[in-house]
């Protein structure tokens, strides 16, 4: 009797455990519905809803966008990680000629910074002015 209390004990203890991971990883997850298509890590997303979570519990600056709707993703490495207590949950894009690019990303517990690279903002304005660019030549690194 005292072995099948224990195992019973045992197993809610993990259950509890589990259901506390599954609350710190979905802190920084967030759902955003973008109305246009932007550039992220050198890849144009076309506009849709995105789901935006953390790659791993290990390393904090890394994030998954992904669409459903639009079978498509992105991994972003965030620059800069800072707390936020907020409570506010949103994305930031600069515009640079007519191509947005994401910098920010806002969840309930952090705010992450993405910058966006010079060969990036420069091949952006050489096709806002009519310029030609070729492909492959941003690599998306930063």
């Amino acid at each position: 009797m005292k072995k099948q209390c224990m195992r019973i004990l045992i197993a809610l203890i993990g259950v509890a455990g589990l259901g506390v991971a599954a609350k710190a990883q979905e802190a920084d997850q967030i759902v955003v519905k973008i109305p246009y298509e932007f550039v992220v890590a050198g890849k144009t997303l076309p506009a849709g809803t995105y789901k935006v979570n953390r790659a791993s519990n290990t390393n904090e600056k890394a994030l998954v966008l992904s669409s459903f709707e639009n079978r498509t993703s992105a991994v972003v490495v965030a620059t800069v990680v800072e707390g936020n207590d907020t409570g506010k949950a949103s994305v930031s894009f600069e515009q640079v000629g007519g191509e947005h690019f994401l910098s920010k990303i806002e969840t309930d517990g952090h705010l992450y910074s993405i910058s966006v690279s010079r060969s990036e903002i420069l091949e952006a304005a050489a096709r806002s002015h009519g310029g030609t660019s070729t492909p492959g030549t941003s690599s998306g690194s930063n």
